[in-house]
């Protein structure tokens, strides 16, 4: 550790670190940061590290993505009737809050029906079915992040 080896005010908290590692391997995310007054944690697999740390606007804390397959992200993205994120954002399954589900499981969809919808820089994008089906599996929660290419749902 080089951070607060010297310093002990500037030791990170291992206790905090070892939660969002966990955090990130439980919801297979590829790094978090977290940051609370000038102090900024950032935790990442597979990524080069920061060249400098400088202070970042922060969003509001938001709900991490929930819903993983057991049979694995990847064989899931291959299905033809999976309907995979065209951006990163927060999806809403329900036009507004308290609104009923743009669907619900096992409902039978049409191509080109509204699913969900994904913020994105303010804008709400609409995701449509890809093709006229029944909904097999809803693999995200309502009001929660996306990563670009995640499986949102299946269609079957």
């Amino acid at each position: 550790m080089r951070v607060g080896a010297r310093n002990p005010a500037l030791a990170p908290d291992l206790e905090l670190i070892r939660t969002l590692a966990e955090l990130l391997a439980e919801k297979g995310l590829t790094e978090i940061e977290y940051a609370v007054g000038n102090r900024r944690f950032r935790v990442a697999r597979g990524a080069a590290p920061l060249a400098a740390a400088a202070p970042a606007a922060m969003a509001p804390p938001a709900a991490i993505e929930t819903a993983t397959a057991p049979a694995g992200p990847a064989s899931l993205a291959d299905l033809p009737g999976a309907v995979k994120a065209p951006m990163v954002g927060t999806a809403y399954l329900a036009p507004e809050p308290g609104a009923a589900a743009f669907v619900r499981l096992g409902d039978t969809v049409a191509a080109g029906q509204t699913l969900l919808l994904i913020e994105a820089m303010k804008v709400m994008n609409q995701i449509v079915a890809p093709r006229a089906g029944r909904v097999a599996r809803i693999l995200v929660g309502d009001a929660e992040p996306v990563e670009y290419g995640a499986v949102l749902m299946l269609i079957e």
